[in-house]
């Protein structure tokens, strides 16, 4: 088991490691996944200025990729979409309505001079070999500008994913040249369907756009879409609108599609709507409005690793700071090597040194003459002659020493030297040439890149808010049943955003989604729409010592269809209710000696607490029989009466003369105390509580 285990952990590892680093995180080095440098590297190996075949780039490219023709051409004609590198030929598609682009035998794409510039240097490029071990390919390209902020990238692997947005070449240019100079620079995403961006929670690469389409009025009346947020396509568009009509969302007349070399699609508002309406529910309801979230996961120096927008341009300037010193000491070389045989070349033909080798009988006794005939003239000489030098003097042809220009030759070493003075130059002020070179680069190439996306700032839309209450929510008291297709009942209308609240005799409360159907399990006490800051009331009685609570609350923030408590566990719920202005009636349990046995309690007098609080106790220590809620009516002012005409004044009528008692007193007191116990004998005996609640409200 042990074994098995541990081949099962060693092939998923594996597994996960080449999908991560060979398919689906890009590097940040050159900012291609493998696909797409072995797409480029294959186009190189086939560069001759003119444009070739999509299917034989495809073809030539397998050499590399093992994964097939589909995936090469589809990552071939998102890179030339992109416009950064290659160009096409043909029926490339269309980004802005998703058609799709014409078979591979159709179409003709090459190299665009900002790769050749840019990419590739093969003299400083390490290689492995390919899958089958027959061919060479490039690890990473000597890249010099920030790839993958241009190109932006999405990709899933085994347990973590990438989302990195594209930007505008020039103000990534900028950026790494700001980041040279060690000054402060700021970056934005930019995206070729155009739109506008609020960056307010962007986070330098690692939080959330929203992006939105660019929508304009036209005659006062009709919407025009003139360009799309980034990942959606007009056909796409326009199926959200389509959907958001038929659920209700919004109210439109017709959706026209004029598009062709740029997006217009025309939309008409329903008669009575404004177009102002229109579009805050195009913008709420439909992917005319979109929140791309960014995720920066590449891979840096072969790990995975989490990075930000600054951070990866900051990398990327010290990447072309490093290659920048390869070449140069590169180029240091190659002249070094070109000046050391110009310099061989010139002693041995200016001082007729092939004049040594003409009695040699033997081949080694001509290398000896031509290396003993060097000697005199390269005491001060910094460089050793080998014997491929030796050999390289001896292949001079006839022709090349009877038309050797001296002249030519030292004005050809001159410029020679002169040329490895400004490398080393460049080398010792390093940080100079970079920011030179991408100028020069933003002055050949930043004209054909300008920004499409306008940064704006603009607010939220609320969906509750402007939704259309096109819903009509029923619940059947007998059945228990609550949604949109209930009928009978209690009713009201609601939109799709809005929740539905119900409390249970249990002391629970649920808030759930608007639904087509779903059961209430228990007794409802209340059901309806749900909102947070509506008031409710509760008086609730515990089952031990019998004293009744009182609270007014509020439900406050909720989470869907989970169960929450306005009670104690064990408790009798006496009264709920939603009203604002009442007043609870309730009558206590009799006592020795209680002079008042009737309560009011006003809805004003009800402190407002926490949906988790208590309550207050309603009467004090006391217990009660039962309790009423009486409303409140709005009371309306009579009309003024009209003064009474004056009238002469009634003669006051004679006081009555004072009734004599026919018992004393204490008789009375001795014949009401016989009363009152043969009442209770008959309360005891049928059970009847509420009896001095119907007969007045003291015992005498």
């Amino acid at each position: 088991m042990t074994g098995l285990r541990g081949l099962y952990r060693e092939n998923f590892m594996e597994y996960a490691t080449y999908v991560i680093k060979e398919r689906a995180i890009p590097d940040a080095a050159d900012g291609l996944k493998p696909v797409q440098r072995r797409i480029l590297w294959a186009m190189l190996e086939m560069d001759d200025g003119r444009f070739n075949k999509v299917a034989n780039v495809i073809g030539h490219c397998m050499r590399y990729h093992p994964h097939g023709d589909q995936s090469i051409g589809a990552a071939l004609v998102a890179l030339a979409n992109r416009g950064y590198f290659i160009e096409g030929q043909g029926n490339f598609g269309n980004i802005f309505t998703g058609d799709e682009a014409s078979a591979s035998r159709y179409i003709e794409c090459r190299l665009t001079q900002l790769a050749r510039d840019t990419l590739f240097n093969p003299a400083i490029t390490d290689f492995v070999p390919s899958y089958d071990g027959r061919n060479r390919e490039p690890v990473l390209f000597p890249a010099k500008i920030p790839v993958l902020l241009l190109l932006g990238a999405d990709g899933i692997a085994v347990g973590m994913s990438t989302r990195i947005l594209p930007h505008n070449f020039n103000e990534v240019i900028q950026a790494q040249i700001a980041c040279i100079r060690g000054e402060p620079f700021h970056l934005l995403p930019d995206f070729p369907q155009g739109g506008a961006i609020d960056v307010s929670a962007y986070e330098d690469g690692n939080g959330r756009i929203r992006n939105r389409a660019r929508i304009e009025p036209r005659g006062g009346k009709k919407l025009v879409i003139s360009e799309i947020p980034y990942g959606t396509t007009t056909e796409t568009l326009m199926a959200s609108i389509e959907n958001a009509t038929r659920k209700g969302r919004l109210k439109i007349t017709s959706i026209d599609d004029y598009t062709t070399e740029n997006v217009e699609i025309e939309v008409t508002p329903a008669r009575g709507v404004s177009a102002e309406e229109t579009l805050r529910q195009l913008y709420a309801h439909t992917e005319c409005e979109i929140t791309h979230t960014s995720n920066m996961l590449v891979i840096q120096e072969g790990v995975p690793l989490e990075t930000s927008v600054s951070g990866l341009v900051r990398y990327c300037a010290d990447r072309l700071l490093h290659v920048l010193r390869l070449e140069l000491q590169l180029e240091i070389s190659n002249l070094g090597d070109t000046l050391h045989w110009m310099t061989l070349e010139q002693i041995f033909i200016e001082n007729r040194l092939y004049k040594l080798i003409e009695e040699c009988p033997t081949l080694e006794e001509v290398r000896d003459a031509v290396g003993q005939g060097l000697l005199p003239f390269l005491t001060d000489y910094p460089r050793e002659v080998t014997a491929d030098d030796i050999e390289r003097l001896l292949a001079l042809k006839i022709r090349r020493i009877s038309r050797f220009d001296i002249e030519a030759h030292r004005r050809e070493m001159d410029d020679i030297k002169g040329r490895m003075r400004q490398a080393k130059k460049r080398l010792g002020s390093l940080r100079d040439y970079a920011t030179e070179v991408l100028g020069e680069i933003l002055k050949k190439y930043g004209k054909l890149f300008p920004r499409k996306t306008a940064v704006e700032g603009f607010s939220g839309i609320q969906r509750r808010e402007i939704a259309i209450a096109n819903l009509r929510v029923g619940y059947d008291k007998e059945t228990g049943f609550v949604g949109t297709a209930v009928k009978g009942g209690v009713s009201w209308h609601a939109s799709e955003y809005d929740r539905i609240l119900y409390f249970l005799d249990d002391g629970t409360y649920r808030v759930m989604p608007v639904q087509e159907k779903f059961l209430v399990d228990g007794k409802v006490l209340w059901c309806g729409p749900a909102d947070k800051d509506m008031p409710f009331t509760c008086v609730y009685r515990d089952g031990t010592d019998k004293i009744p609570y009182v609270k007014r609350f509020s439900i406050g923030g909720f989470i869907l269809d989970r169960e929450y408590r306005f009670v104690p566990e064990g408790v009798d719920v006496l009264v709920f209710t939603p009203l604002t202005d009442f007043t609870l009636e309730y009558w206590f349990e009799r006592k020795k000696r209680m002079k008042t046995r009737k309560g009011q309690t006003a809805s004003a007098d009800i402190p407002e607490k926490g949906v988790k609080a208590r309550g207050v106790r309603l009467c004090g220590s006391h217990t009660i029989a039962s309790i009423k809620l009486l409303e409140t009516l709005s009371e309306e002012k009579p009309e003024p009466e009209p003064e009474p005409q004056s009238q002469p004044e009634p003669e006051p009528e004679p006081e009555p003369e004072p009734v004599k008692p026919s018992m004393s007193l204490e008789e009375i007191e001795e014949k009401a105390e016989e009363l009152n116990k043969r009442l209770r004998s008959i309360v005891e005996k049928y059970e009847m509580p509420d009896l001095f609640e119907e007969h007045g409200e003291q015992e005498k």
